[in-house]
């Protein structure tokens, strides 16, 4: 992750992140309000999807920033990122293009039901 970010320091203040320097965003389809996938974003990440208008996220795994549907086509326009009242977690209103999930899902949450 890139420790220095362009991010206004009246929201990077606000954000609670853990011990990574990482906040989860859950992202929400704007007009069905289904939740398509969870992502985490560092000041960057959200810095990137505010100025962009595109998700833009942390891979954990990969170690580096990446903006959803640049391989595969299947983009994000954010339309809203709201902060919850504890300032830990994101959440970001999408008109998504395309399945949200790397299985080819509309959504992430459509596999298995637990209850």
């Amino acid at each position: 992750m890139d420790p220095v970010s362009s991010l206004d320091s009246a929201i990077a203040t606000r954000l609670k992140h853990d011990a990574e320097g990482l906040v989860p965003a859950v992202v929400q389809d704007a007009q069905s309000h289904d939740v398509l996938m969870v992502g985490w974003m560092d000041d960057e990440a959200l810095h990137r999807t505010l100025t962009t208008g595109r998700g833009t996220f942390w891979s954990r795994s990969r170690q580096e920033y990446w903006v959803k549907g640049e391989t595969s086509g299947h983009t994000q326009a954010v339309r809203e990122v709201r902060l919850d009242c504890d300032g830990d977690t994101l959440l970001v209103l999408v008109d998504q293009t395309g399945p949200a999930c790397h299985t080819g899902a509309r959504t992430c949450f459509d596999a298995d039901r637990l209850l």
